[in-house]
């Protein structure tokens, strides 16, 4: 059976220290275990992931460039990326894809820099502050807008 949609799933830099890094922010979980639920989530509804996971700006616009034509939808968690980076803003805009942002934690009741999404506007949502939860609502939230655009 084809997979009904296709979704790249990008995470930014750091995050390849889930589990280790602040875990009284971040908590336990790895990355992997985050993808590895991610994928089942996943083919429970016939879709199919891509995850990458980039620490460099420009690594994470290429993903985001070559999603076009590839993925149906993205689902993204830029890290720090995401209080400054107008390029991977730019290019979520560029690519045409509904996307939606995630975050570990809840970027909006921390440090005052963090408040600040400037790739939030390029994605139709954002989910924050649920923990490695929030990619699993994210994906659900995004697969939803991916049916109701192919009208499945």
């Amino acid at each position: 059976m084809a997979a009904l949609a296709r979704v790249l799933v990008l995470s930014g830099p750091n995050l390849n220290l889930l589990g280790v890094r602040e875990p009284e922010v971040y908590g336990r979980t790895t990355l992997a275990d985050i993808e590895a639920d991610l994928v089942r989530r996943a083919q429970a509804r016939g879709a199919s992931l891509d995850c990458q996971q980039h620490n460099g700006e420009g690594a994470m616009v290429d993903a985001i460039q070559a999603a076009r034509g590839t993925a149906d939808g993205i689902l993204i968690n830029p890290g720090a990326y995401t209080h400054y980076s107008i390029a991977i803003r730019d290019a979520l805009a560029a690519v045409d894809l509904p996307a939606v942002e995630v975050h570990l934690s809840h970027i909006f009741t921390r440090e005052a820099f963090r408040h600040e999404s400037v790739t939030a506007p390029a994605c139709r949502g954002i989910i924050a502050g649920f923990g490695a939860r929030s990619y699993a609502l994210g994906l659900e939230a995004l697969l939803d807008l991916i049916g109701e655009t192919a009208g499945y």
